[in-house]
């Protein structure tokens, strides 16, 4: 049971931050391995899964469409349906999920019916319509409004053949359209058009595939080819997300404490894991081990800055933007452009609240770079989240450094990880009531 959280939440330093904790199981993966189970032949047992908003919104979608789940815990029990889903006909409400909203599309139109598919009000903002393209070329008739949801749908099957998708937008456009191609009608091959961004990402999609039984023959990040069949069920253990790890090698980071995330190591394939090794030529000391991974932070002034490009995993950009506030230098993010679709502007947003605390930070088109923060803010600073869960935990990594930082709608977190707080306050050594 999570603390109920306050309006505006006080984080306060405390010292070194240290311990062990286990972080929730990988949103990414999480919400790739429920659908795919949900295609396969057979009875699939997901455990370590994400218990959050994000896996929340899937499961009640995929029962919505005809799939029987049986959630326990972190355990999600899937009976497969060996096929396209059953329902064929559903209006589903997406909240503010982009990986449930993209692939659930591109499944979608591999089987037969009528759907409608929606979210809040900043998921209409977000861009789906390069998706849509690709998927009305194989025999689909999808439409949105001004090329974001709500997403209307008459699915007739797949054609199969070769097509192609932006790869500049989303990768997520990529990983929706090859989850379902094994579905199409005959061999598809998906090409990209232009440099894909946060390529980890597919390989995490082609890699949960490869575990329910489907290969995909590729031709490095431009061309992959896939053959109809059927997924085969197969128990999925969700790793921790690394992602959420993030946030708690930053703070032992910036105040120079040690933190051991004890679900998540060396084997990873997840992109956000790397944010690991930019701690440590920023001058952090990183040990990995098979099923851990410990981030020792140097000693206040021991962080050194530099340019990052976090094309790979654009989600760390905010954390590490505020670890920059507490280096010995200027620390420069690049290449990451699709910030701006994500929750919200998340470029934007960092600069107004970092700027909030005092710090010179300049805004680049896909960019962001941040200069040492000087004296601490003399007085509370009450800092936006904008409803985004990752500008909550990332901002929240500053008040375990400096004085004052209070959090707004803290409770935004629950999108992803609803015991943060719980958890922050237990490495810092503090209570959270």
């Amino acid at each position: 049971m999570h603390a109920v959280l306050p309006d505006n939440l006080p984080i306060g330093p405390q010292g070194k931050v240290s311990g062990r904790l286990a972080v929730p199981g990988s949103k990414s993966l999480t919400n790739r391995a429920l659908p795919l189970a949900a295609l396969a032949s057979g009875t699939t047992r997901v455990t370590g899964a994400l218990v959050a908003e994000d896996s929340e919104v899937m499961i009640r979608a995929l029962r919505d469409l005809g799939v029987t789940l049986r959630v326990d815990g972190t355990t999600v029990i899937v009976e497969g349906v060996g096929g396209p889903l059953p329902a064929q006909a559903a209006r589903l409400d997406l909240r503010l999920s982009g990986t449930s909203l993209r692939f659930l599309t591109a499944i979608l139109a591999a089987g037969q019916g009528e759907y409608v598919l929606d979210g809040n009000a900043r998921m209409r903002e977000r861009p789906v319509q390069d998706l849509l393209d690709a998927l009305i070329g194989l025999g689909a008739h999808a439409g949105g409004v001004d090329g974001r949801p709500p997403v209307t749908l008459t699915a007739r099957g797949l054609s199969g053949g070769e097509m192609a998708v932006r790869g500049d937008v989303s990768s997520q456009f990529l990983s929706g359209l090859l989850m379902a191609a094994p579905l199409a009608h005959g061999p598809l091959v998906v090409n990209v058009d232009g440099e894909l961004l946060s390529k980890p990402f597919v390989d995490m999609t082609l890699d949960v595939m490869g575990h329910f039984g489907v290969t995909a023959r590729r031709d490095g990040y431009r061309r992959f080819e896939l053959q109809p069949t059927t997924y085969v069920a197969r128990d999925y253990a969700v790793e921790g997300d690394a992602m959420a790890a993030g946030y708690f090698w930053a703070a032992a980071a910036v105040t120079g404490g040690d933190v051991t995330v004890t679900n998540l190591g060396a084997g990873t394939r997840q992109g956000d894991a790397r944010l690991a090794a930019v701690l440590e030529r920023m001058g952090c000391r990183v040990t990995w081990q098979p099923g851990s991974v410990t981030v020792t932070g140097p000693e206040p002034g021991g962080l050194c800055g530099g340019e990052f490009d976090l094309n790979d995993m654009p989600d760390q950009a905010q954390t590490l933007a505020v670890v920059g506030l507490f280096a010995a230098e200027p620390v420069r993010i690049t290449n990451v452009a699709n910030m701006r679709v994500k929750e919200t502007d998340r470029l934007s947003a960092m600069t107004r609240e970092l700027t909030r605390l005092g710090a010179r930070v300049e805004e680049g088109a896909d960019s962001l770079t941040v200069w040492p923060l000087g004296a601490a803010p003399g007085s509370q600073t009450l800092l936006r989240t904008y409803g985004d869960h990752r500008m909550a935990m990332a901002l929240a990594v500053a008040g375990t450094r400096l004085p004052g930082v209070v959090i707004e709608d803290p409770g935004c977190v629950a999108k992803t990880y609803p015991g943060f707080f719980d958890d922050l306050f237990g490495v810092l050594g503090a209570g959270l009531s």
